[in-house]
C-alpha cells in the first residue's frame, strides 16, 4: 500500500474481494471480474449510480423512470442507459439487498419491479445494440453479466462482508462503502 493512491488500493481491495467470491461459485472469468470491481468503484460515488437523467436533466433514481429514458434512446445512447440499468440493480442487489425495501416501497414506481430480472434484461439488451465507439464494454462481456448477474450478485455480497470483516478487525479495510 505504500505510495499506492487510494483509488489504486481500493480497486485492488474490492478486486481480490469479488474475484475470491466469484471463485466460490465457480466463475473465473477475469473480464467480468473486472468489469464488476469497476463498477463497484466507479458507484463509490453517488453522483455515478445516480448518473442517468432524463430529458430535463433530472436525475433518474427508480428503475421504472431508467427503463422509460432508455426505451426513449437509440443507438449508444439506448445501449449505455441499458447498461446502467444494469449496473444499477446489480450494485444494489448485490451490496446493499436491505436497501431495496426502501427502493420498492408501496409508494415508489419501482414496487413491482424485480431488480434481478431487469438487471439481467437491461444487461442482455445492452448486449444486443452493435457499437464501434472505442472504450465501450464488449457485447460479449455484457451478455456475460446477465447470465451471471445472480453469481455477481452474491459476489458483491462476500465482497461487501469481508470489507466490513477487515474494517471491524482495523485490518486494511475501508469504510467507504457502508450503507448508513
Amino acid at each position: 500500500m505504500l505510495g499506492e493512491s487510494p483509488s489504486k488500493y481500493l480497486q485492488r481491495m474490492l478486486e481480490g474481494h469479488v474475484t475470491s467470491a466469484l471463485y466460490e461459485v465457480s466463475v473465473v472469468d477475469q473480464a467480468l471480474i473486472t468489469y464488476v470491481s469497476d463498477m463497484l468503484v466507479r458507484f463509490v460515488f453517488m453522483d455515478n449510480v445516480h448518473r442517468l437523467r432524463g430529458l430535463t436533466g433530472r436525475r433518474l433514481v427508480e428503475v421504472a423512470d431508467m427503463l422509460k429514458e432508455a426505451d426513449a434512446r437509440q443507438g449508444t445512447a439506448c445501449r449505455e442507459a441499458h447498461r446502467h440499468i444494469g449496473d444499477y440493480t446489480l450494485f444494489w442487489v448485490g451490496v446493499f439487498p436491505e436497501a431495496l425495501r426502501a427502493l420498492q416501497a408501496t409508494d415508489k414506481r419501482d414496487h413491482f419491479i424485480d431488480y434481478c430480472a431487469q438487471g439481467k434484461r437491461a444487461y442482455l439488451v445492452a448486449s444486443t445494440i452493435p457499437t464501434d465507439m472505442p472504450g465501450h464494454v464488449p457485447s460479449e462481456l455484457l451478455e456475460r453479466a446477465a447470465h451471471d448477474f445472480e453469481r455477481c450478485a452474491y459476489a458483491l455480497r462476500e465482497a461487501r462482508r469481508g470489507w466490513e470483516k477487515e474494517r471491524d478487525e482495523g485490518t486494511h479495510g475501508t469504510d467507504l462503502l457502508r450503507s448508513n
